[in-house]
Formats: C-alpha cells, sequence, structure tokens
C-alpha cells in the first residue's frame, strides 16, 4: 500500500467511525420498549376497587348408586332356573335365580304332615281334658308337641325361601354370572343390582372451603361422555370427619338420574354456587403467571411501575379475585403489560366502562 493510498484512506474511516457514533448515541437515546431511556409506554390503567363476586367452588367427584348390592346364594345348591337377563330392569321382590330344592320339598312334605296329626292329637286332649278325663299335664305335653311341628314346618319353609334368590330393591342388574346347573356356594356372585334412578356423587372439599358448603346447596355437574350437558342437584350431606392427609372433607351430593346417564364409577367435575360477597376485583388479562410468581403491574404516584405479588383466591372467565397483594384505591395495568419493564414510565388511559362496546380508550401517541 503507498503512502498516498493511506493518506486518502484516512479521512474515509474517520467519517465512518463519527457516522457509528452518531448512530449508538441516537438509539441511547430512543431505547427499547418500556426502557427506562425512552419515552412513555401506552397501557390502560384502572383502579382497584372492591366489586360483587360470585363464583363457584369446583371439586371432581365420583358417582355412586343409591342402593347397590352384589346378589349372592345363601346356600349351597344347584342353579335350577334363572329368571333374568344381563342388564334387565326389575322390580323389588322379583326372582331372579331358583336353586333346586328336591330335598327340602320333601322334608316339609313330612313336617306338615306330622304338624297335622299333633293339631289332631291335641285337639282330642283338648276335649278330653274339658271333660276332665285326661290330666291337664298330658294336654301341656300335646300342646308343645303341635307347636315343635309348626316351628319344623316354618323353619323347612324358611329354607325353601332361600333357594328363590329375589331382588332386594328395585334396580338395574350387572352381568350375569352363572348358568342353569352351576353349583353355587354361600357368598358365590350371581349379579350385581344397582338402583341408578338417583345417584350420589361424592366430591373433596378442603377444611378452608367447609364454611360455605351446607346441605340442600345447588349443585351442578357435568360429565365429559355429555360435553356441555349440566345436570343439577343438591348437597345431600358433609361427612363430620376430615381426611387426615389431605385436610379435606367428603361432601355427597345427590343428583336425580331418571334417564340414568349418571352411572356409578363415572367422573363428575362438581361446582358448589357460592353467595356473592365483595372482593377485589381485577381483569384476568392484568394478572401475569411467570413460573411460580404470580404479579399485577402497580403504577406508583410517579407513573412509573413495579411488581406487585399477588395471591389469588378465584376466577371466572375475564375476572380474577385476589385476596392478597394490591389494595383498595392502587392503580394497576390492565393492557399493554407485555411492554413493561419494572421502572418504565407509562402513558396512562382508562378502560372505556360502556358495556355495549367493551372498547378501551388507549393514550395516544404524540
Amino acid at each position: 500500500m503507498t503512502p498516498s493510498f493511506r493518506r486518502s484512506l484516512f479521512p474515509c474511516l474517520l467519517l465512518a467511525m463519527l457516522l457509528s457514533a452518531c448512530g449508538k448515541d441516537e438509539a441511547a437515546k430512543q431505547g427499547g420498549p418500556g426502557g427506562r431511556g425512552g419515552g412513555p409506554v401506552p397501557v390502560v390503567v384502572e383502579t382497584v376497587r372492591m366489586q360483587d363476586w360470585t363464583d363457584a367452588l369446583r371439586a371432581l367427584g365420583t358417582v355412586h348408586a343409591r342402593e347397590a348390592v352384589t346378589v349372592t346364594a345363601k346356600v349351597s345348591e344347584t342353579v335350577q332356573q334363572v329368571h333374568f337377563d344381563s342388564g334387565q330392569q326389575v322390580a323389588r321382590g322379583a326372582p331372579l335365580v331358583t336353586l333346586s330344592g328336591q330335598q327340602q320339598l320333601a322334608s316339609l312334605a313330612s313336617a306338615e304332615a306330622t304338624a297335622k296329626e299333633a293339631e289332631q292329637l291335641y285337639k282330642r286332649q283338648e276335649q278330653l281334658a274339658n271333660q276332665q278325663l285326661v290330666a291337664r299335664a298330658s294336654l301341656d305335653a300335646q300342646r308343645a308337641t303341635r307347636d315343635a311341628a309348626r316351628a319344623q314346618v316354618a323353619q323347612i319353609r324358611a329354607n325353601l325361601s332361600d333357594r328363590v334368590i329375589r331382588a332386594p330393591f328395585a334396580g338395574v342388574l350387572g352381568i350375569r354370572q352363572v348358568s342353569p346347573g352351576a353349583l353355587v356356594t354361600p357368598g358365590t356372585m350371581i349379579a350385581t343390582l344397582d338402583d341408578i334412578s338417583r345417584v350420589y356423587v361424592d366430591f373433596p372439599v378442603p377444611e378452608t372451603e367447609l364454611a360455605e358448603v351446607a346441605p340442600g346447596q345447588a349443585l351442578s355437574g357435568r360429565v365429559g361422555t355429555y360435553g356441555d350437558r349440566v345436570f343439577n342437584g343438591t348437597v345431600d350431606t358433609v361427612s363430620a370427619r376430615l381426611d387426615t392427609a389431605s385436610r379435606a372433607a367428603t361432601v355427597r351430593g345427590d343428583f336425580p338420574n331418571p334417564e340414568r346417564a349418571l352411572r356409578p364409577g363415572m367422573l363428575v367435575e362438581v361446582s358448589v354456587a357460592r353467595g356473592t360477597r365483595p372482593a377485589l376485583v381485577v381483569p384476568e388479562i392484568a394478572v401475569q403467571q411467570i413460573g411460580s410468581e404470580t404479579f399485577v403491574w402497580r403504577v406508583k404516584a410517579d407513573d412509573t411501575v413495579e411488581k406487585a405479588n399477588v395471591v389469588v383466591g378465584g376466577r371466572v372467565p375475564g375476572k380474577v379475585m385476589l385476596t392478597g397483594g394490591v389494595q383498595v384505591g392502587e392503580r394497576i395495568v390492565t393492557e399493554g403489560v407485555g411492554k413493561l419493564q419494572a421502572g418504565a414510565k407509562i402513558a396512562a388511559g382508562k378502560a372505556d366502562v360502556a358495556p355495549a362496546t367493551g372498547a378501551t380508550n388507549m393514550p395516544s401517541k404524540s
């Protein structure tokens, strides 16, 4: 490189350095979004105030039949006849299974004959006793014989009744587990029987929420199988004991189920309607969640913002109820929160309160 070329290149390099420095100074003056050195960030601000708050306590519950039993045999015997099909609706007292009872029938015939003879002998003894032809002791002995024969008949008839298994209540039978000719023993499962014309839904309620739940309170439930269909019921019972591990009490809801849509074992999302009460309510968009940190942007007196960690007490679509972190009368940012950082200067606008449009007034840029 010749000396003359180097002398001509130097002014060009000097000019480039000056232009670069000017660009950095301009960038520093402008600053990034929400930067301390930049202009005010346009946002919408709202004053925290007490509002009427109505929400629902939500929990997951399990459906239980109002009455449920596993039908079993009481004796060891062979199945003679099955009177039902799987899934059949039966009335109370309907015969389900008849067991073989030939030996009991023969014993009953013998016992009835013995009882008849004992009754006749007693009547003869009674006539003779009235005529004072036999001692009263003889009459008493025959009365005891007659009563014993009657008791034997009653016992055999009770054994025979155990050979006809009946439905203890009206309900829906499950899958049949026996067939004619099968040998059953006490405890052998024949079928399940459930009364699901009304069902119970048991769900846990934390100790801190128990004051909000009482018998007779309205409930609503949703099941994933039926989409948005709502089932309405009432609180039936609140358990007197709490689980020592979860510190929650079991609440039982009573739901009419005329269509048998709810079935035992189903998972139900239960909502317990709670009364209206005053609370600190802010727009949902104002509450930020980053990791385990939940906060809002609070506006200070000099129109700069700071993070205020808050405690969320409940949510409904579009609104959040706060139980701590902010106070009545403080201002928070409700729109434009994505452009903020701590210490940023803001140009505050106010939300349009007209319910018809739901629009907001944003500050104009000058």
